[in-house]
Protein backbone atom coordinates (compact mmCIF):
# COMPACT_ATOMS: atom_id res chain seq x y z
CA UNK A 1 0.00 0.00 0.00
CA UNK A 2 1.19 3.50 -0.81
CA UNK A 3 -0.02 6.23 1.56
CA UNK A 4 0.31 9.93 0.80
CA UNK A 5 0.69 11.94 4.03
CA UNK A 6 -0.57 15.52 3.95
CA UNK A 7 -0.44 18.27 6.57
CA UNK A 8 1.27 21.53 7.42
CA UNK A 9 2.74 21.19 10.91
CA UNK A 10 2.52 18.81 13.87
CA UNK A 11 1.64 20.21 17.29
CA UNK A 12 3.75 19.18 20.29
CA UNK A 13 0.71 17.41 21.78
CA UNK A 14 0.20 15.33 18.63
CA UNK A 15 3.87 14.61 17.96
CA UNK A 16 4.22 11.39 20.05
CA UNK A 17 1.16 9.87 18.33
CA UNK A 18 2.39 10.79 14.85
CA UNK A 19 5.84 9.37 15.62
CA UNK A 20 4.23 6.07 16.69
CA UNK A 21 2.15 6.10 13.52
CA UNK A 22 5.25 6.65 11.38
CA UNK A 23 7.14 3.75 12.99
CA UNK A 24 4.13 1.45 12.70
CA UNK A 25 3.59 2.22 8.99
CA UNK A 26 7.29 1.77 8.31
CA UNK A 27 7.37 -1.58 10.13
CA UNK A 28 4.43 -2.76 8.01
CA UNK A 29 6.32 -1.95 4.82
CA UNK A 30 3.99 0.86 3.73
CA UNK A 31 5.30 3.10 0.96
CA UNK A 32 5.12 6.70 2.20
CA UNK A 33 4.64 9.73 -0.01
CA UNK A 34 4.97 13.04 1.88
CA UNK A 35 3.68 16.52 1.25
CA UNK A 36 6.95 18.44 0.93
CA UNK A 37 6.33 21.13 3.61
CA UNK A 38 5.22 18.45 6.10
CA UNK A 39 8.23 16.28 5.25
CA UNK A 40 10.56 19.20 5.94
CA UNK A 41 8.77 20.01 9.19
CA UNK A 42 9.08 16.42 10.43
CA UNK A 43 12.76 16.27 9.63
CA UNK A 44 13.38 19.51 11.53
CA UNK A 45 11.16 19.06 14.57
CA UNK A 46 10.41 15.38 15.19
CA UNK A 47 12.55 12.62 16.64
CA UNK A 48 12.13 10.37 13.62
CA UNK A 49 14.79 9.09 11.29
CA UNK A 50 12.82 9.97 8.17
CA UNK A 51 14.58 8.85 5.04
CA UNK A 52 15.23 11.98 2.99
CA UNK A 53 14.79 9.87 -0.14
CA UNK A 54 11.07 9.41 0.49
CA UNK A 55 9.21 10.84 -2.52
CA UNK A 56 7.37 14.09 -1.96
CA UNK A 57 4.65 16.08 -3.68
CA UNK A 58 3.86 19.78 -3.68
CA UNK A 59 0.77 20.10 -5.88
CA UNK A 60 -2.01 18.25 -7.65
CA UNK A 61 0.06 17.20 -10.66
CA UNK A 62 2.89 15.47 -8.81
CA UNK A 63 0.42 14.03 -6.28
CA UNK A 64 -1.55 12.33 -9.03
CA UNK A 65 1.64 11.20 -10.78
CA UNK A 66 2.69 9.44 -7.55
CA UNK A 67 -0.41 7.19 -7.68
CA UNK A 68 -0.99 6.74 -3.93
CA UNK A 69 -3.69 4.35 -2.70
CA UNK A 70 -4.76 6.50 0.27
CA UNK A 71 -4.31 10.12 1.36
CA UNK A 72 -3.86 10.43 5.13
CA UNK A 73 -4.23 13.98 6.45
CA UNK A 74 -2.77 15.17 9.74
CA UNK A 75 -4.43 18.31 11.09
CA UNK A 76 -8.01 19.52 11.30
CA UNK A 77 -10.96 19.91 8.97
CA UNK A 78 -9.21 22.74 7.11
CA UNK A 79 -6.39 20.33 6.29
CA UNK A 80 -8.88 18.01 4.59
CA UNK A 81 -10.32 20.91 2.61
CA UNK A 82 -6.80 21.68 1.39
CA UNK A 83 -6.20 18.00 0.67
CA UNK A 84 -9.30 17.88 -1.54
CA UNK A 85 -7.72 20.48 -3.83
CA UNK A 86 -4.82 18.06 -4.38
CA UNK A 87 -6.89 14.89 -4.74
CA UNK A 88 -9.48 16.37 -7.15
CA UNK A 89 -10.74 13.82 -9.71
CA UNK A 90 -8.08 11.22 -8.90
CA UNK A 91 -10.44 9.21 -6.70
CA UNK A 92 -7.82 8.70 -3.98
CA UNK A 93 -9.66 8.21 -0.65
CA UNK A 94 -8.87 10.51 2.29
CA UNK A 95 -8.49 9.44 5.93
CA UNK A 96 -8.42 12.39 8.33
CA UNK A 97 -6.42 12.27 11.57
CA UNK A 98 -7.52 15.05 13.90
CA UNK A 99 -4.72 16.95 15.61
CA UNK A 100 -6.76 20.16 15.59
CA UNK A 101 -9.78 21.13 17.67
CA UNK A 102 -13.31 20.23 16.56
CA UNK A 103 -12.81 17.73 13.76
CA UNK A 104 -15.99 16.67 11.96
CA UNK A 105 -14.15 15.68 8.78
CA UNK A 106 -10.85 14.74 10.41
CA UNK A 107 -12.62 12.48 12.88
CA UNK A 108 -9.90 10.01 13.88
CA UNK A 109 -8.66 11.24 17.27
CA UNK A 110 -4.88 11.28 17.62
CA UNK A 111 -5.18 8.74 20.45
CA UNK A 112 -6.94 6.35 18.02
CA UNK A 113 -4.55 6.80 15.11
CA UNK A 114 -2.74 3.45 15.49
CA UNK A 115 -6.00 1.53 15.73
CA UNK A 116 -7.37 3.36 12.68
CA UNK A 117 -4.19 2.70 10.71
CA UNK A 118 -4.33 -1.01 11.53
CA UNK A 119 -7.94 -1.12 10.31
CA UNK A 120 -6.83 0.61 7.14
CA UNK A 121 -3.99 -1.84 6.47
CA UNK A 122 -6.18 -4.90 6.98
CA UNK A 123 -8.88 -3.48 4.71
CA UNK A 124 -11.43 -3.04 7.48
CA UNK A 125 -12.92 0.23 6.28
CA UNK A 126 -15.63 1.66 4.06
CA UNK A 127 -15.68 4.54 1.61
CA UNK A 128 -18.12 7.45 1.84
CA UNK A 129 -18.62 9.54 -1.29
CA UNK A 130 -18.97 13.25 -0.57
CA UNK A 131 -20.65 15.52 -3.11
CA UNK A 132 -19.04 18.81 -4.12
CA UNK A 133 -20.36 22.17 -5.29
CA UNK A 134 -18.92 23.50 -8.52
CA UNK A 135 -18.74 27.24 -9.16
CA UNK A 136 -18.47 29.39 -12.26
CA UNK A 137 -18.29 33.18 -12.44
CA UNK A 138 -19.87 35.10 -15.31
CA UNK A 139 -18.16 37.23 -17.93
CA UNK A 140 -14.41 37.75 -17.89
CA UNK A 141 -14.03 37.32 -14.12
CA UNK A 142 -11.05 35.12 -13.16
CA UNK A 143 -12.38 31.65 -12.38
CA UNK A 144 -11.69 29.97 -9.03
CA UNK A 145 -9.04 27.27 -9.29
CA UNK A 146 -9.91 24.65 -8.30
CA UNK A 147 -13.53 25.47 -9.03
CA UNK A 148 -15.23 23.27 -6.44
CA UNK A 149 -15.93 23.19 -2.71
CA UNK A 150 -16.26 20.25 -0.35
CA UNK A 151 -17.86 22.31 2.44
CA UNK A 152 -19.52 25.43 1.06
CA UNK A 153 -19.50 28.35 -1.31
CA UNK A 154 -20.51 31.72 0.09
CA UNK A 155 -20.96 35.24 -1.20
CA UNK A 156 -20.46 38.04 1.31
CA UNK A 157 -19.89 41.78 1.65
CA UNK A 158 -16.50 43.40 1.07
CA UNK A 159 -15.12 46.67 2.47
CA UNK A 160 -18.42 47.64 4.05
CA UNK A 161 -20.54 47.09 7.14
CA UNK A 162 -23.72 47.54 5.11
CA UNK A 163 -25.87 44.61 4.10
CA UNK A 164 -25.79 43.26 0.60
CA UNK A 165 -28.71 41.91 -1.39
CA UNK A 166 -28.25 38.47 -2.91
CA UNK A 167 -30.81 37.84 -5.67
CA UNK A 168 -31.12 34.07 -5.94
CA UNK A 169 -32.60 31.70 -8.52
CA UNK A 170 -32.88 27.89 -8.41
CA UNK A 171 -33.31 26.10 -11.74
CA UNK A 172 -33.89 29.54 -13.32
CA UNK A 173 -36.88 30.22 -11.06
CA UNK A 174 -36.63 33.23 -8.76
CA UNK A 175 -36.33 32.19 -5.11
CA UNK A 176 -35.61 35.26 -3.00
CA UNK A 177 -33.60 38.44 -2.59
CA UNK A 178 -31.67 37.95 0.64
CA UNK A 179 -30.92 41.13 2.60
CA UNK A 180 -28.01 39.90 4.68
CA UNK A 181 -24.27 39.91 5.24
CA UNK A 182 -24.08 37.09 2.73
CA UNK A 183 -25.38 33.72 1.63
CA UNK A 184 -23.94 30.22 2.12
CA UNK A 185 -24.58 27.23 -0.13
CA UNK A 186 -23.38 24.17 1.80
CA UNK A 187 -23.08 20.47 1.11
CA UNK A 188 -24.03 17.86 3.74
CA UNK A 189 -20.30 17.70 4.52
CA UNK A 190 -20.26 21.47 5.08
CA UNK A 191 -23.51 21.50 7.05
CA UNK A 192 -21.51 21.16 10.30
CA UNK A 193 -19.30 24.14 9.42
CA UNK A 194 -20.06 27.76 8.54
CA UNK A 195 -23.71 26.96 7.76
CA UNK A 196 -24.27 25.43 11.20
CA UNK A 197 -22.84 28.52 12.92
CA UNK A 198 -25.38 30.61 11.00
CA UNK A 199 -28.32 28.47 12.12
CA UNK A 200 -28.35 25.89 9.33
CA UNK A 201 -29.39 22.24 9.84
CA UNK A 202 -27.06 19.28 10.23
CA UNK A 203 -27.39 17.01 7.19
CA UNK A 204 -26.29 13.39 7.19
CA UNK A 205 -23.34 12.72 4.87
CA UNK A 206 -24.50 10.99 1.71
CA UNK A 207 -27.74 12.97 1.54
CA UNK A 208 -28.47 14.32 -1.92
CA UNK A 209 -29.05 17.89 -0.79
CA UNK A 210 -27.62 21.38 -0.56
CA UNK A 211 -28.65 23.91 2.07
CA UNK A 212 -29.01 27.65 1.41
CA UNK A 213 -28.22 29.51 4.63
CA UNK A 214 -28.34 33.32 4.97
CA UNK A 215 -25.66 35.08 7.01
CA UNK A 216 -27.27 37.47 9.54
CA UNK A 217 -30.44 38.11 7.46
CA UNK A 218 -32.37 41.34 7.95
CA UNK A 219 -35.71 39.50 7.79
CA UNK A 220 -35.96 37.02 10.65
CA UNK A 221 -38.55 34.97 8.74
CA UNK A 222 -35.88 34.01 6.19
CA UNK A 223 -34.66 30.59 7.24
CA UNK A 224 -32.17 28.02 5.89
CA UNK A 225 -33.61 26.17 2.92
CA UNK A 226 -32.73 22.58 1.92
CA UNK A 227 -32.90 21.79 -1.81
CA UNK A 228 -32.05 18.77 -3.98
CA UNK A 229 -28.43 18.86 -5.09
CA UNK A 230 -29.33 18.42 -8.75
CA UNK A 231 -30.74 21.98 -8.73
CA UNK A 232 -28.69 24.74 -10.32
CA UNK A 233 -28.28 27.99 -8.40
CA UNK A 234 -27.64 31.48 -9.72
CA UNK A 235 -26.78 34.50 -7.54
CA UNK A 236 -26.54 38.18 -8.38
CA UNK A 237 -25.15 40.41 -5.64
CA UNK A 238 -26.30 44.00 -5.17
CA UNK A 239 -23.89 46.05 -3.06
CA UNK A 240 -22.97 49.66 -2.36
CA UNK A 241 -19.34 48.82 -3.03
CA UNK A 242 -17.62 47.94 -6.29
CA UNK A 243 -16.92 44.37 -5.23
CA UNK A 244 -18.16 41.46 -3.12
CA UNK A 245 -16.40 38.28 -1.97
CA UNK A 246 -16.92 34.73 -3.18
CA UNK A 247 -15.39 32.10 -0.90
CA UNK A 248 -14.84 28.55 -2.11
CA UNK A 249 -14.17 26.64 1.11
CA UNK A 250 -11.23 28.64 2.48
CA UNK A 251 -10.24 30.27 -0.82
CA UNK A 252 -11.50 33.85 -1.27
CA UNK A 253 -12.02 35.63 -4.60
CA UNK A 254 -12.97 39.32 -4.91
CA UNK A 255 -15.64 39.77 -7.60
CA UNK A 256 -16.84 42.91 -9.36
CA UNK A 257 -20.44 43.81 -8.58
CA UNK A 258 -21.66 42.89 -12.07
CA UNK A 259 -20.43 39.29 -11.77
CA UNK A 260 -23.03 36.53 -11.41
CA UNK A 261 -22.24 33.33 -9.52
CA UNK A 262 -23.42 29.99 -10.93
CA UNK A 263 -23.41 26.85 -8.78
CA UNK A 264 -24.18 23.22 -9.45
CA UNK A 265 -23.14 19.78 -8.19
CA UNK A 266 -19.71 18.78 -9.46
CA UNK A 267 -19.45 15.75 -11.72
CA UNK A 268 -17.04 13.95 -9.36
CA UNK A 269 -16.91 13.25 -5.63
CA UNK A 270 -14.34 13.19 -2.85
CA UNK A 271 -14.00 9.75 -1.26
CA UNK A 272 -13.63 9.65 2.53
CA UNK A 273 -12.33 6.64 4.47
CA UNK A 274 -14.35 5.48 7.46
CA UNK A 275 -12.65 2.90 9.68
CA UNK A 276 -14.11 0.94 12.55
CA UNK A 277 -13.07 3.66 15.03
CA UNK A 278 -15.28 6.40 13.54
CA UNK A 279 -18.87 7.07 12.53
CA UNK A 280 -20.87 10.26 12.05
CA UNK A 281 -23.40 9.85 14.92
CA UNK A 282 -20.65 9.28 17.49
CA UNK A 283 -18.70 12.24 16.09
CA UNK A 284 -21.76 14.45 16.57
CA UNK A 285 -22.31 13.25 20.14
CA UNK A 286 -18.67 13.75 21.08
CA UNK A 287 -18.08 17.08 19.36
CA UNK A 288 -21.40 18.73 20.22
CA UNK A 289 -21.62 17.20 23.72
CA UNK A 290 -25.06 15.75 23.07
CA UNK A 291 -26.60 14.02 26.06
CA UNK A 292 -24.10 15.43 28.56
CA UNK A 293 -25.21 17.40 31.59
CA UNK A 294 -22.54 20.08 32.06
CA UNK A 295 -24.28 21.93 34.91
CA UNK A 296 -22.10 20.40 37.64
Amino acid sequence: MKIAVFGKTITPEARPHIEKLYHMLRSEGVDLFFYKPLHDHLVKHCDIDIDLNYPTFSGHTDFEAGKPDIMMTVGGDGTILDAATLVRQSGVPILGVNTGRLGFLADVAREEVIRAAKSLLKGSYTIQNRNLIGVELSGTAPQPDPNFALNEIAVSRKDTTSMITVHTWINDEYLNSYWADGLIIATPTGSTGYSLSCGGPIIMPGSENFVITPIAPHNLTVRPFVIPNNFKIRMKVETREDQFLTSVDSRIYPCDSDVEVFLERSDFQIRMVQTEVQNFPSTLRNKLLWGLDRRN
